[in-house]
């Protein structure tokens, strides 16, 4: 590893382990064996990325030319395997675990596809992708309702993370304190809806149509 190791690599790792510890927490609530964990992990922590190097034709595909993410990711899904014998890590630990995850892949994917020379539009669209997709692989594996498609804020969270990121590499090039704010800019607003329950505006049903009128 270079002397110099970039920040948004170090944060990329970060986003991978702590995804991987998402994901080992989501089986576990299944009680799913080892395997199982390991699976549900590595699929949660690789599969947003995965999809947006895909779609935007990044080959090879970031974990397969660093197989460091695979390591992190194992490494992160066993570490939980452990502690959460002797730990309660479930309910907020998992939904904080999910938001700094959130964070972290929404700017790295923004800022992977604005490097590829991609259209502002896109590159914030393949950063919701990279923040979002590994989550609903996870709840899927897990059998639960995915988070995107609850009422609570959390797409939009990560929308305005990659659009910040987006507008102030229109400003000037990105630098680690664009990175920063934009992390901060996500995280913030998911943590906050989870504190106060913020939901965006839900299509009404009949019933609280006729209420209304």
């Amino acid at each position: 590893m270079p002397a110099s190791v970039p920040v948004i690599y170090l944060l990329d790792l970060f986003g991978v382990a702590v995804f991987a510890v998402t994901g080992s927490l989501s089986a576990g609530k299944k009680r799913m064996d080892l395997f199982g964990v390991v699976v549900v992990a590595l699929a949660t922590a690789l599969g947003g990325g995965t999809l947006r190097d895909v779609i935007l034709g990044a080959y090879p595909v970031f974990w397969i030319s660093d197989t460091l993410y695979i390591f992190v990711a194992s490494g992160a899904s066993l570490l939980t395997f452990v502690l959460a014998r002797f730990f309660d890590f479930q309910g907020r630990v998992l939904k904080t675990a999910d938001a700094f995850g959130l964070a972290l892949f929404t700017i790295i994917g923004t800022q992977k596809a604005l490097h590829l020379g991609v259209s502002p539009v896109v590159s914030s669209m393949m950063g919701v992708m990279t923040g979002v997709a590994g989550g609903i692989v996870r709840d899927m594996l897990s059998g639960e309702i995915p988070l995107i498609l609850r009422a609570e804020i959390y797409a939009t969270a990560s929308l305005c993370g990659a659009s910040t990121l987006v507008a102030l590499s229109l400003l000037h090039p990105i630098g680690r304190f664009d990175i920063i704010i934009s992390v901060l800019v996500t995280l913030c607003l998911r943590l906050a809806a989870l504190h106060w329950r913020l939901s965006l505006p839900v299509f009404p049903s009949r019933e609280e149509k006729r209420a209304g009128s």
